[in-house]
């Protein structure tokens, strides 16, 4: 008998086959989950298997109390993460979590992705944050929880929406999205960012930061009630 979530698993099941198609992820790194905000339920990948044997049956649904209600894997050990992140952040429908290798290269730097130019400009309006680094007595409670707790404090004072995209310092990024193909779409874009900024930085130190007047251009044109790149 078809689960009734099989929609779901399937919507979570094709955005995580991205991230090997992206190059976003080897092996078995990294996961997507995928909301259905409705049921207050969430589809991810199960822990350890390896995506060239993912099948859409091995997706794992679990509630928003972290309850399985779908499936006879072990979700995600994010899992937890994802939890806290689809309980606070509202307007999130996907998030995504790879080990991808310039923006990992940043997080183990600890340090924010610069906006160096306007194609970052086109994605977001500030540098990609990075959080601090977890404390000591953080990592004896519930890891995967606080990993969780410390995006939500990176983000006090940002939109989440407006930034789909975190570092987690020493670990590796995070983006999300309404959907989860849009989660996947802000993940690869952040590939591309940390990548262009190490170029940038390698060929030139002291690179100066995008001035703001290009910044605000760049992403008011996608952006908001005057953006006016794309089709109607």
């Amino acid at each position: 008998m078809e689960s009734k979530y099989h929609a779901l698993k399937e919507r979570a099941w094709a955005a995580n086959m991205e991230i090997p198609r992206r190059g976003l992820a080897i092996y078995t790194f990294g996961n997507v989950s995928a909301l259905d905000a409705r049921a207050g339920v969430f589809a991810i990948k199960p822990s350890g298997v390896p995506y060239d044997q993912l099948q859409v049956e091995h997706m794992v649904v679990v509630d928003l109390e972290g309850r399985i209600v779908d499936g006879t894997l072990r979700p995600s050990s994010d899992t937890r993460t994802h939890l806290v992140l689809y309980r606070n952040l509202k307007g999130v429908g996907g998030i995504v979590h790879t080990h991808s290798t310039y923006a990992t290269g940043w997080a183990q730097a600890h340090l924010p992705i610069p906006i160096y130019g306007t194609t970052h400009a086109d994605h977001l309006a500030e540098d990609v944050p990075c959080t601090e680094v977890m404390s000591a007595e953080a990592v004896e409670r519930d890891y995967e929880m606080e990993t969780g707790q410390q995006i939500l404090e990176c983000f006090r004072h940002r939109d989440p929406l407006h930034t789909p995209m975190v570092l987690v310092a020493g670990h590796a990024p995070f983006a999300w999205g309404e959907t989860p193909e849009k989660a996947v779409y802000n993940a690869a874009v952040l590939e591309e960012l940390a990548k262009m900024a190490f170029i940038t930085r390698g060929i030139h130190p002291e690179a100066a930061r995008l001035p703001d007047r290009l910044i605000r251009k760049h992403f008011e044109r996608k952006h908001g009630p005057s953006a006016y790149y794309g089709q109607k």
